[in-house]
């Protein structure tokens, strides 16, 4: 007895692993699809049929009973396989994808979020000789990051006026602003707030009293509910005031461009990409110059201009008063045997826009570049030129994620350019204003939300504290006395705020969804604000990508300081 209670509990055990080893797994695999009962009860009845009946290997019911079970296990098996399998896109020549015979610029992704201008629908005559409509080049507006960003410099610092502060208890910090411009009688005033700045002008003779700050302040927010504000006496405080206005004000850009020959449908393959074609350099030219990093003086966008670590060529131009770098992805490192060529996707995965080059027929796709930041393409193709004439015609489109707003100039109908200073002045117009209007995007908005409340709160601080120091406050005589020299003095407070919240800044990863940063040492961190101040970068957090970038965030998270 003990023996045949041993071989049943072997037995069982064998059970228990053979059958979870399939069953099991099937039962997973196929969720709540009902399996087929009678081939269970056959492995069932196999297994519990008794050791003793026959020799398992010698009898004939043995080896069709070890037919039935692997036929079983086949059948159930391949149910399994079945549920793995997916359905593959329509290849990209399809019908489906061609309009009038020829392939669009772009093509939408799978799993949509995002626009695409001129629509597809609108893509049948690009034929260079086709009628041209659209707006001249003199009618290319540029659009503003802050329209009131040099209110404050341009009509309060060169007039006398007052700065308050207050905390209220919804809003937060508040700072205000008001200037009497008594040779046209009128008082102008400016609001900071958390989410944003209001900006007023009120007639003097609407008002028998000059209001008070209070009065001034509900006048521009009815949700002010602060009782008093405190006046400013801190003399450097426009300073101070100026630089939180301007911190989104900054005529330095930076876009990435990308490579895309005939049959490149990936973003590995586009990286990868060394040689530059006659084409493509002939298309460079019109976007700017070729010059050498190596002690580039001007805006260099995140290059290395020292050591040579970011290449040794880089495309630049100097455009209404803009200084703009491009980030070329074959002129940035090329590493071997690395195909995400993490070196080139560091820069252009940062950046907010950039423009492709296409060299054949063969379609972007929106979303082919995986990037946190990367938020709109403008996608340029080189078109068959007409017999009868000898211009070169480029065909333009532009594709950006949802909820980034429409941006000018409009495309012209068709979308095509035959004279290369139009197009220049085109592209580079529609490169600024796409990315001032990508700000606007959900992701970047946030973050920039908390900056500038961040700023804020740091300005209002500030202001107070060193307006106290200015008039002798007894309270201050508790504090250290470096603390009190270091208020006094005016070493550190808002603007090493202003730079540190700036730093912080590339901190909400969580927000973005990207890896934290590694936090670097003191005096790395002393070495990189020394360099940074001596280059401007354009604006909040052009971006970083899903692979490779994450460190890069602080350099586009600023728009004053690019490290």
């Amino acid at each position: 007895m003990e023996g045949e209670k041993r071989n049943d509990t072997s037995f069982s055990r064998k059970r228990s692993f053979t059958f979870g080893a399939y069953g099991g797994v099937d039962k997973f695999t196929c969720g709540e699809e009902p399996r087929p009962e009678s081939a269970q009860d056959n492995i069932l009845d196999i297994l519990d049929s008794p050791a003793t009946e026959s020799k398992p290997f010698l009898s004939a019911s043995s080896n069709q009973r070890d037919t039935e079970l692997f036929e079983i296990i086949e059948k159930l098996q391949g149910s399994r396989i079945d549920e793995q399998r997916c359905e593959f896109p329509l290849p990209l020549k399809s019908q489906i994808l061609t309009i009038g015979g020829e392939l669009p610029l772009i093509l939408p992704s799978e799993s949509g979020g995002y626009w695409i201008d001129p629509p597809l629908e609108r893509l049948t005559d690009m034929s260079p000789t086709s009628s041209h409509s659209g707006p001249e080049p003199e009618s290319y507006d540029i659009l503003e990051r802050d329209g009131e960003a040099k209110i404050y410099q341009e009509f309060f610092r060169s007039r006398y006026h007052h700065s308050f502060t207050a905390v209220d208890p919804a809003l937060g910090p508040l700072v205000l602003s008001v200037c009497l411009e008594e040779e046209e009688n009128k008082l102008r005033v400016i609001l900071r707030m958390k989410e944003c700045s209001l900006h007023g002008v009120f007639s003097v003779s609407l008002f028998p009293n000059i209001p008070s700050a209070v009065e001034l302040a509900k006048m521009l927010c009815e949700r002010v509910a602060v009782s008093k504000f405190e006046v400013v006496g801190y003399l450097k405080a426009p300073d101070l005031i100026t630089a939180f206005d301007e911190h989104r004000v900054s005529p330095n850009f930076k876009f990435g461009i990308l490579y895309q020959k005939e049959g490149q449908l990936t973003e590995e393959d586009i990286l990868s990409n060394n040689e530059e074609s006659e084409e493509f350099k002939e298309f460079l030219s019109i976007l700017g110059e070729t010059i050498e990093l190596q002690g580039f003086p001007g805006f260099r966008g995140g290059l290395d201009v020292c050591h040579g670590q970011t290449g040794s060529e880089a495309v630049y131009t100097s455009f209404h008063g803009r200084e703009i770098m491009f980030h070329v992805a074959t002129k940035l490192p090329f590493t071997e045997g690395d195909p995400q060529q993490l070196q080139r996707k560091r820069h252009i995965g940062n950046d907010i826009v950039a423009l492709v080059y296409q060299e054949g027929k063969t379609p972007f796709l929106c979303d082919v570049v995986k990037s946190h930041f990367l938020h709109c393409f403008l996608v340029v193709r080189r078109i068959q030129r007409p017999e009868e004439t000898e211009e070169t015609a480029y065909q333009v489109s532009v594709t950006a994620r949802e909820d980034v707003p429409p941006f000018g100039p409009v495309l012209p109908d068709p979308p095509i350019f035959t004279e290369q200073s139009i197009m220049r002045e085109f592209l580079l117009t529609k490169l600024i204003n796409a990315e001032i209007s990508c700000y606007k995007a959900q992701r970047f908005s946030r973050l920039e939300l908390r900056t500038r409340s961040s700023l804020l709160e740091s300005l209002q601080t500030e202001l107070s504290t060193r307006s106290l120091c200015m008039m002798g406050d007894p309270s201050l005589s508790a504090l250290p006395s470096s603390e009190v020299r270091g208020v006094s003095e005016g070493s550190g407070g808002f603007i090493e705020n202003f730079k540190r919240a700036i730093r912080v800044r590339s901190h909400s990863f969580e927000t973005l969804g990207v890896p934290r940063k590694i936090a670097i040492s003191a005096s790395q961190r002393q070495k990189t604000e020394k360099d940074g101040e001596s280059d401007k970068s354009p604006g909040p957090l052009p971006g970083v990508s899903d692979t490779a970038g994450a460190a890069e965030l602080k350099d586009q998270a600023s728009p004053q300081e690019e490290t």
